[in-house]
């Protein structure tokens, strides 16, 4: 049975972290009230093994708001989110849990889903992004968990950067890194022309099993001019995280 807890659990914010300089501010300030730590995973290589810099530790001081967050150690009983940088739970999602007793050790986070920026909502499903209460049992996995899922927790923004080489870099590096097929991918003015008008960098077709779902989801991604449940801190600084063309 869920109740309200007399005080809140603490909350510990653990994402993996490549480029996303931009999403990872808006995600931290967004987070910020309700996080007693900001975990933060970077590699020096790439996916495809390739030597990359730390973007975070040169860049430490754009975060330096987050620098009292260092908290050592994490309890039994605390919430321990694990996500990529660019799935991120609203403020909304992390205080009901945090003061709700009896809440399933396990959430997966269903997200509102955009890709290149939050003018372009996509239909697509996006579940890995987990909250756990932290036990001796605690494991990550970049699979399904549980069958039990947090509906409209949040935001997954997909290729959202303001600079086209940081984008270049993504499709380069990530875990798809072998759909650059062609060398022109890497244009950018194709890529900006592609974003723009809301079409796959890739040229694929949507990942879907049924025709009726790939006819669906075929041709543009819809604009949209909304800011209705978008991140707080994106829409009263809009402009700084304008598209730099």
């Amino acid at each position: 049975m869920v109740g309200l807890r007399s005080e809140p659990r603490r909350v510990f914010d653990g994402i993996i972290f490549s480029n996303e300089l931009d999403i990872l501010e808006i995600r931290w300030r967004e987070l910020h009230p309700y996080i007693t730590k900001f975990v933060i995973l970077e590699s020096n290589t790439t996916f495809t093994g390739i030597p990359k810099p730390l973007f975070f530790a040169s860049n430490q001081s754009r975060f330096a708001f987050a620098e009292e967050k260092i908290i050592h150690g994490i309890s039994g009983g605390d919430l321990l989110i694990m996500s990529d940088t660019d799935e991120i739970p609203s403020p909304h999602t992390v205080k009901l849990l945090q003061w709700c007793d009896g809440i399933p050790p396990i959430l997966h986070l269903e997200l509102r889903n955009y890709m290149y920026s939050f003018e372009f909502p996509v239909d697509y499903s996006s579940w890995r992004a987990t909250i756990h209460v932290y036990g001796p049992w605690t494991r990550y996995r970049h699979s399904r968990q549980t069958d039990l899922i947090f509906s409209d927790a949040g935001w997954h923004c997909s290729f959202c950067f303001r600079r086209l080489q940081e984008i270049v870099f993504k499709m380069t590096a990530y875990s798809h890194a072998d759909r650059v097929t062609k060398k022109d991918y890497l244009n950018y003015s194709r890529i900006q022309k592609l974003i723009c008008s809301g079409d796959d960098l890739f040229d694929m077709l949507p990942e879907e099993y049924t025709f009726q779902e790939l006819i669906k989801k075929m041709g543009p991604i819809p604009h949209s001019a909304s800011a209705v449940h978008l991140p707080a801190y994106l829409i009263e600084n809009a402009d700084k995280f304008r598209l730099d063309a």
